[in-house]
Parts: C-alpha cells; structure tokens; sequence
C-alpha cells in the first residue's frame, strides 16, 4: 500500500468516501456539490482536501476537459491500513487486545460476538 504512507484526516476521509460511493472518476464541480450538501463545506474547502490528497498520493487526476479525481486507494485497502495502525499503535500490535478492549466496554454486541463465531467458525 504505498499510497498510504501518510494518515488521511477525518475530512479528506470524506473527500475519499464521495468518490468510492461513485465508483468512477469525478469532476471537481460533482465534489464540491456533494460534499456542499452533505457538510456545507464551501469550494474552497473542498479544493484544498481534493489538492492534499492527491498530493499524498491516494487521489489521481486526469485532465480531460476540467480535472476529473479518482481514488488510488480502495476503502477496503484504506480500512485494512487504518486498522492495522489502529492495532499498532494502541494495542502494540495485538488485535487480542484490540478485542478483548471491545468486549470489556460493551462495544461488540450479542449479534457482534456471534457473527465473529461464525466468521472464526468457533462452536459453543
């Protein structure tokens, strides 16, 4: 992932939710109007977190007759990353940890814990 070498914030994290709910490259204009309505942000705002992005390398543009913006980054692939930190930075890399964490202030509930049985294939 070496598009990633660097912590996306929570607002370019919005920037980056907008074009993979799009699935396809986007023009600055369709950006700015989401995240407009979504947020209130105003262009600028949006311009400057479009620019950072790209910049870190997670966003690609493609000139066609404006700019069109593209993730080069999936979520799964950003999600895999962030957790993984996460586990690293907090829990000293111990994803044990990470869980017994949830399960001791409440965070995983009845339906949670029994997903992850299935998902670990643990019996009763």
């Amino acid at each position: 992932m070496d598009h990633l070498s660097e912590k996306i914030s929570d607002s370019e994290l919005e920037v980056m939710r907008v074009l993979w709910e799009a699935g396809d490259a986007l023009p600055i204009t369709d950006i700015r109007r989401i995240l407009q309505d979504r947020k209130g942000w105003e262009a600028t705002t949006v311009k400057t977190l479009v620019q950072r992005l790209v910049s870190k390398g997670v966003l690609g543009q493609e000139k066609r007759k404006v700019f069109f913006y593209r993730p080069l980054v999936s979520e799964s692939e950003y999600s895999d990353w962030a957790v993984n930190g996460m586990v690293q930075r907090l829990f000293r890399g111990s994803a044990k940890a990470l869980v017994a964490t949830l399960v001791q202030s409440d965070g995983l509930s009845d339906a949670d814990i029994a997903e992850l049985r299935a998902f670990f294939k643990v019996e009763d």
